[in-house]
């Protein structure tokens, strides 16, 4: 069942990529990446998870209420496209660990300075 569970998300993922570089019109939702998708083990709902390259907070505020917003068109696409007994409930959650890993960078590069002086 994991194994299931775990290509259901990468389709997911997939296809929602695919929508909103295609069917998404939405000005707010330009420059979104859809990093990962966790699914509960009943299938029912979907967290997916997405970065944004400009992390100002109001963008990312812009970019949550437009995926909130075309959730419905997003969720009837994926219905069409992955067949389900059910289509899961979509919720979208910003990826933090894209700017984890961009502080860690930024803290490396700073110690690296450091020595060189």
């Amino acid at each position: 069942m994991k194994h299931r569970i775990g290509r259901v998300e990468t389709q997911i993922q997939r296809e929602v990529d695919d929508i909103l570089l295609k069917d998404v019109n939405d000005p707010r939702v330009k420059g979104v990446t859809i990093t990962g998708v966790k699914l509960t083990g009943d299938l029912q709902h979907a967290t997916i998870f997405y970065s944004i390259l400009d992390d100002a907070p109001d963008k990312v505020e812009a970019a949550q209420t437009g995926l909130d917003k075309a959730s419905g068109l997003i969720r009837r696409e994926v219905g069409q496209r992955i067949r389900l007994f059910k289509v899961p409930e979509i919720e979208f959650a910003q990826d933090k660990s894209v700017q984890y890993g961009a502080r860690i960078d930024q803290l490396i590069n700073e110690v690296r300075r450091k020595n060189l002086e």
